[in-house]
């Protein structure tokens, strides 16, 4: 039998892998996505409560991030997954149900992401906050506008501002995390390699071909957070 030429072997024809690789992608970039988004709104909070908390909420936030940002990220994801699944199983043979009953693998990544993601965003938020100007703060609070207002107007837009860089790396780390999803059998990109080199005995096509993937992915997203860091920072002035 005829072996095929490496560009066969990732195309669309009909032996080819490139739809496969294709939609393994398409789920890397959703549960990357949907993690990042997660992580968003977990730092969001944990952020607040470093800032604006008592020493309780403080001593929780600060523990959140200790905690996440020093354990391993595929620690977090067995956890979530056995750790569901077993809470599923104990709540299933309280209606009759026996055996295993195994967590949806999309869930599992995108919370696990989301969680360990927001550990780091939340430095990002808090950090992105000490740079807003204290002055404008207090002119807000002189005129009488309360706290839900002042942020909305005047906080969100411009941590959001200052935390531009700070995300597009948590973005990356996001987007790497995304591969240790394949231990709970979700087919995302490194997975559908790894079954693609097994079935063809050519690991090193396309583990090649995943890393150029991850690659491209890598450079549009640092092109698309540059502009928005550019867009964000219009009409301020630079010092000289």
């Amino acid at each position: 039998m005829q072996q095929l030429s490496y560009f066969e072997l990732v195309g669309f024809g009909p032996n080819g892998w490139g739809w496969a690789l294709l939609t393994a992608t398409g789920m890397t970039l959703a549960v990357a996505a949907c993690g990042f988004l997660i992580g968003s709104v977990v730092g969001t909070f944990v952020a607040w409560g470093k800032i604006g908390g008592n020493l309780a909420v403080r001593s929780l936030a600060d523990g959140y991030t200790t905690v996440l940002r020093g354990i391993p990220d595929l620690l977090v994801i067995y956890l979530f997954y056995f750790g569901g699944s077993a809470a599923l199983g104990a709540i299933g043979s309280l209606f009759g149900a026996e055996g295993f009953i195994g967590v949806p693998a999309f869930l599992t990544g995108a919370l696990a992401i989301g969680i360990v993601s927001g550990a780091y965003q939340a430095e990002v938020f808090r950090g992105a906050f000490q740079v807003v100007s204290k002055g404008e703060i207090e002119a807000a609070r002189s005129v009488g506008m309360h706290r839900w207002l002042m942020f909305r107007r005047i906080i969100a837009p411009q941590v959001l501002r200052y935390a531009i860089p700070g995300l597009g790396n948590t973005w990356q780390l996001v987007l790497k995390e995304s591969a240790l999803i394949s231990v709970t059998g979700l087919v995302e990109l490194l997975r559908q390699s790894h079954i693609a080199a097994g079935s063809t005995r050519r690991p090193f096509d396309f583990y090649i071909t995943a890393a150029v993937l991850y690659l491209i992915i890598t450079w549009v997203s640092t092109y698309l957070f540059q502009r928005a860091e550019t867009y964000s920072l219009r009409g301020l002035r630079r010092a000289s």
